[in-house]
């Protein structure tokens, strides 16, 4: 667990955790997420809850290579599909209950279980089908628990909130496939079921009823999900939701003579939300002026994206950060790296080589984009400290041949090995830091410049953003949005 956290840390900038006080300590239950990013789904759920997750995952993955001894570590059920199994439909049926019967015991005895009901991860901005999994290990989970009440004498009444819980859980990703990105894990709720759902099968119920009920189960699910995932049908329009965000923020920010800086990944998935929220509720009510607005806010995203700025920007040009930086860019120029702290070149000639392995490495196996992180956690937990090794074994190496020139270095070969394989890594960190800066300065440049040279643009769009934070609101003023508007502008928890 301690090496997932590591891992975790090490891909993402930040990651924001909301809602662990909806997770029940009393009873078991499903966490249920939408699956847009490989391994590194199951991999963020299981780093916020250590001890009480457990995984069902295809047999075959526990086969691969490392993969597969990471998964068993983190005690993952091995699942054995009703597809994978050969024999007539009797054998099927028994593979596929045995399957659920591992992951429902664990649950009835307070573990939960984190399922991912779409069946598949994907890149689209929506919800596939989902499948009736997740409700049938639900039941399953429920007769279980029902089994062990009654053993132990303590049966409670139907309805009385003692069996196991489905909780959705929302994540989103600014950037999912980009190293040092940030990422939010929202857990939600748990699931209110109707009445008439929220039962405990009984052991001689017929499969054609158990399936029907799991079958409306999953529509509840599903109904649960969306509400967490904020689904659109395209990116395009998931992309305009954002700018919509985007620019009534900066607006009310900028009202409010405020500077709260960038929003957190937790006001964004509110914000986004209430924009979500509010599209839904007018696009059939009031579609004219609704898709009237989103045209408006296609033409200034179009604005926006050529001149390389964001909505806030339009404000005020960003820091600079240190004041430093600018004299170590020229440094670094005309130089080339004379002038730089030896932990930061060490950094760069170590770890560079191992980033461009990495990439093209990724490169060749993702398939899609939902496919580039894991690999990439995956592989550089292997090719970065290959590479420190590497390097310390080689100092060793040179320290010993230098022992017989010079007898004082004959006793430190380890110790110098070890030394600079521990450099090795801390330059890498040195450099990852040192770039994001460089990156950032540059960009504050040259947005800086961007408002200069074209200043009367810049006016015209902060009216057009004026505008259209005004008509955003006007339409929106009469329902009923996700989280409430703080005093300087942010979106914050209601």
């Amino acid at each position: 667990m301690a090496l997932l956290r590591l891992l975790i840390r090490a891909f993402f900038k930040r990651v924001e955790v909301e809602g662990l006080e909806n997770i029940p300590h009393d009873r078991g239950g499903l966490l249920v997420a939408w699956h847009p990013n490989g391994l590194i789904d199951p991999a963020l759920i299981l780093a916020q809850l250590p001890g009480r997750v457990v995984f069902g995952a295809r047999h075959g993955l526990l086969k691969v290579p490392i993969l597969g001894t990471l998964m068993r570590a983190f005690g993952t059920v091995p699942i054995y599909r009703a597809a994978d199994v050969t024999g007539d439909e009797a054998t099927r049926r028994e593979a596929n209950r045995t399957s659920l019967d591992a992951l429902a015991d664990k649950i009835a005895r307070g573990s939960f279980s984190a399922l991912f009901p779409e069946g598949i991860s994907h890149d689209r901005p929506h919800l596939m089908e989902l499948k009736t999994g997740a409700a049938r290990l639900y039941y399953r989970a429920r007769q279980l628990a029902r089994a062990q009440d009654e053993r132990r004498g303590t049966v409670s009444r139907e309805g009385s909130g003692r069996g196991p819980v489905i909780i959705p859980v929302g994540l989103h990703y600014d950037e999912k496939h980009a190293f040092r990105s940030r990422a939010l894990v929202e857990f939600h709720p748990p699931i209110e079921v109707p009445a008439e759902l929220d039962v405990s099968p009984a052991g001689d119920e017929s499969d054609e009823t158990f399936y029907a009920r799991a079958r409306r189960l999953t529509a509840e699910i599903q109904r649960a999900l969306e509400q967490a995932v904020h689904p659109t049908t395209t990116w395009e329009l998931h992309h305009l939701m954002h700018r919509g965000r985007t620019l009534v923020r900066a607006e009310r920010v900028y009202r409010a003579g405020a500077r709260p800086g960038r929003a957190a990944m937790v006001e964004q998935s509110l914000g986004f939300a209430r924009f979500w929220t509010g599209y839904q509720a007018l696009k059939n009510s009031r579609p004219g002026d609704v898709e009237a607005v989103l045209d408006v806010v296609r033409e200034y995203d179009a604005d926006m994206s050529a001149l390389g700025i964001e909505d806030r920007e339009l404000d005020g040009a960003p820091g600079l950060g240190s004041l430093l930086l600018p004299i170590a860019l020229v440094a670094q120029v005309v130089l080339v790296y004379l002038l730089l702290p030896p932990l930061l070149v060490l950094g760069y000639l170590v770890n560079l080589p191992a980033a461009l392995l990495c990439r093209a490495i990724v490169k060749r196996m993702a398939q899609e984009s939902k496919d580039e992180a894991s690999l990439k956690v995956i592989i550089g937990a292997i090719v970065f400290p290959i590479t420190w090794t590497i390097v310390g074994v080689l100092v060793a190496l040179g320290v010993i041949g230098l022992g017989g020139v010079f007898g004082v270095l004959r006793g430190v070969p380890l110790a110098a090995g070890l030394v600079a394989a521990i450099l090795s890594a801390v330059g890498g960190a040195v450099a990852i830091r040192y770039r994001r800066l460089t990156g950032e300065t540059l960009r504050a440049i040259r947005v800086r410049r961007t408002r200069r040279v074209r200043a009367e643009e810049i006016e015209r769009l902060r009216g057009v953003r004026a505008r259209l934070h005004d008509l955003v609101i006007g339409l929106s003023s009469d329902l009923d949005l996700p989280g409430v508007v703080a005093p300087d502008g942010r979106v914050v928890s209601s």
